[in-house]
């Protein structure tokens, strides 16, 4: 592509495509092209596309100003808008048309009310006011048919009472600045949810597909209708269909807002996005991948109340119990003062509008904020739970550790090589993806060792192992306590001394066939680099309690815990031992914090006041959490917690604020000293000006660079 640099200081540039087009303007969808093909470049932190114009702006990391602007550069060179390899960048849903509509919505109302401010006759300009103090009044009435005393009705008598006193002015800019709030208000709140529906939509690329007898990993997209796919224990579904054989719960929080799992057997239909808590299915496809997850999860956030925080809840109730005394505070004004206009001064301000539009919209943008910052989260209720929790207890394995662990060494018995109990290993866990499990199936890959179905149906114990047959064997991998205590195997006679020697600084699989040891398969998980610091930081955020909890045993977890800085650690624990804790420490009067990956710590992060997974962790534990961030950097934790400080701070100062200014206006309109126009302009005027406030980021883009 052709372009000119027409501004560049460090860390942003800004070029203007030349010999594009003779219109010399980008369509919306080569816009979201040019975006998403520019943020993969290293270094990129932020792209804007003036489609109007032809413009790009892209904001880099200093730390990387020359390197960084040179990808940048280059990449442009190279675009190719007419490659068909760009719109698969693209997601179907990016938000640019909803900003676009919204931009022009807002833009007309403005131009439409000042032309006809400035050129329409007055008895034109009347009658078209009257005709749009119907629709107020029509709200007003509905309400009150409803024995509901709400905005709506201070609203409408308002703007009735100007009306009836021939203020036409008045009573149009009251509707005009009513309108742009409820815009606002509206195009804020369509975008965050839009933002967080696409936040959690799927992202599944292979799937296990039943095809004659076999099961075979393919591509999601390779999968067609009426075909046959197999969804385990922990996975998402995929794609819509009804299920062909096998029974499961499974939970679909996610798309109807439901906290206990559904029951689900041959012949009923499952959607996509639902996770199988337990059992199996074998579903047959009859949809595309998320073909109408994307509505669904739109209709749960918007019907959801529950999600709403407390502060909020609070403040929207208040909002509704004020319009009484703004209207009892009007007659009161007139029967002592028999002045239309003092009285009136009263009945222009209202503290609910105000209230009602800005709380929403500071609840919103935080999680839009969030969202930007690759941090998802379901409801503001959670936020706030982040804001006040005290206590954070933190899973080990791909959460303090990087959830890329290694295989250094196999000790073997009972006669097995190396490569035969690799390639068992390997077979049995490539079917319940884990980081663990991961680790094993990439060795084998990496040493060339085949591992064919060659065992019958595999059976997941959660937080323990897996059980399955080989060779008319039963064959067990999984935990010392599961593989010893619970299966009861046994180390072959005569090989004690190794067993007891196996290396400390390693986590354990152990793997028995026939009911004795065979493997010992050694992991290393390496852990985060970032960890100490993020502990560091969330004890100076508030955090006075931080737990770490784990199955390893408990020498490898005191050296994780006492090389990150962590003192109250908890080793050898189970699923139900998690969740137990959780729920003794809130008996005792704190909130507590979730963060894990795993299948297994989906009881622990239900018990929290807010579970917070791990993006790349089980799709069970993504779906039961109520937060979810990024794999690639625990300081996410940082600014979350951050923004959820901030936005509790922002709603509190917006309601000192709406109370304190209103009260000001009413105090000097009874006063004389404004009139009912002008306190009608201020007050909306202040209305839309804290709600833009909401709007704005909590948290300065220096903080966030610092964070992360």
């Amino acid at each position: 592509m052709d372009f000119v640099i027409k501004h560049q200081i460090r860390g942003r540039l800004r070029v203007q495509c030349s010999g594009f087009a003779a219109v010399r303007r980008f369509s919306l969808r080569q816009a979201d092209m040019i975006t998403y093909y520019l943020e993969r470049c290293s270094g990129v932190l932020k792209v804007k596309v003036y489609d109007r114009t032809a413009g790009i702006a892209v904001t880099y990391a200093e730390n990387a100003a020359g390197s960084a602007a040179e990808n940048v550069l280059s990449a442009l060179r190279h675009l190719d808008l007419s490659d068909p390899k760009l719109e698969s960048l693209v997601p179907e849903r990016t938000g640019t048309e909803l900003n676009r509509s919204y931009q022009n919505k807002l833009l007309s109302l403005i131009t439409r009310h000042f032309f006809c401010k400035w050129f329409l006759p007055m008895p034109l300009r009347t009658l078209l006011t009257a005709y749009r103090t119907l629709t107020f009044v029509k709200k007003g009435c509905q309400s009150l048919a409803a024995r509901r005393l709400d905005v709506a009705v201070l609203d409408a008598t308002a703007i009735s009472a100007s009306m009836l006193r021939r203020d036409t002015d008045t009573a149009g800019s009251v509707i005009f600045l009513l309108n742009i709030g409820e815009l606002l208000e509206e195009w804020t709140y369509r975008k965050s949810v839009d933002d967080l529906a696409r936040s959690m939509s799927l992202n599944i690329k292979k799937v296990w597909l039943q095809k004659d007898g076999r099961e075979l990993e393919v591509p999601l997209d390779a999968v067609q209708k009426n075909d046959l796919i197999i969804v385990k224990m922990g996975a998402t579904i995929p794609l819509d269909g009804v299920v062909a054989s096998g029974e499961a719960m499974v939970n679909q929080a996610s798309l109807t807002g439901e906290a206990l799992a559904v029951r689900k057997e041959t012949g009923v239909t499952v959607y996509a996005g639902t996770v199988v808590e337990e059992g199996e299915l074998v579903v047959r496809v009859s949809g595309r991948a998320g073909e109408t997850r994307y509505e669904r999860i739109i209709k749960m956030i918007e019907g959801s109340e529950k999600l709403k925080s407390n502060v909020e809840s609070d403040a929207m109730h208040l909002a509704d119990r004020l319009v009484p005394y703004s209207l009892l505070g009007t007659a009161v004004v007139y029967l002592l003062t028999r002045n239309v206009t003092k009285a009136l001064s009263i009945l222009m301000v209202d503290f609910s509008c105000a209230l009602k539009l800005s709380m929403p919209l500071a609840v919103l943008s935080a999680m839009r904020e969030c969202s930007t910052n690759k941090i998802t989260v379901k409801g503001g209720k959670f936020l706030e739970a982040v804001a006040e929790a005290d206590t954070i207890v933190f899973d080990k394995t791909g959460t303090l550790t990087k959830a890329q662990p290694t295989v250094p060494e196999i000790m073997t018995f009972n006669g097995y090589t190396r490569e035969t109990a690799l390639t068992y290993a390997a077979c049995l866990e490539e079917h319940f993806p884990h980081s663990v499990a991961n680790a094993i199936v990439r060795q084998a890959e990496q040493e060339g060792l085949l591992h064919d179905e060659m065992h019958t149906k595999v059976e997941y114990i959660v937080a323990h192992g897996i059980v399955s047959h080989v060779n008319g064997l039963r064959i067990v991998i999984g935990s010392g306590h599961f593989v010893f205590d619970d299966e009861k195997c046994v180390v072959p006679p005569g090989e004690e001394a190794q067993y007891e020697n196996c290396p400390a600084e390693y986590s354990h699989i152990y793997m028995a066939v026939g009911g004795v040891l065979a493997a010992i398969i050694c992991i290393r998980d390496p852990l985060r680099a970032e960890a100490p610091e993020v502990i560091r930081a969330l004890r100076r955020c508030g955090f006075r309690q931080i737990v770490m909890m784990t199955g390893d045993n408990k020498r490898t977890a005191a050296n994780i815990a006492a090389s990150i800085g962590i003192e109250e650690f908890y080793a050898e624990v189970l699923p139900e031992d998690k969740a137990k804790y959780i729920e003794q420490v809130k008996l005792q009067g704190h909130k507590v914090i979730m963060v894990g990956d795993g299948i297994n710590d989906s009881p622990a992060l239900s018990a929290s006041n807010a579970g917070i997974a791990i993006a790349e962790g089980a799709d069970i534990a993504r779906e039961i959490a109520d937060i979810t961030i990024a794999a690639d950097d625990l300081r996410q934790l940082i600014i979350l917690k951050q923004l959820s400080t901030l936005l509790l701070q922002r709603i509190h100062a917006n309601y000192n604020f709406v109370i304190g200014f209103n009260l000001g206006l009413i105090v000097l309109g009874v006063g004389g000293v404004i009139t009912p126009a002008a306190s009608a302009l201020l007050h909306n005027l202040s209305t839309i000006g804290v709600g833009l406030h909401s709007m704005t980021d909590l948290l300065p883009e220096a903080e966030k660079a610092s964070a992360v």
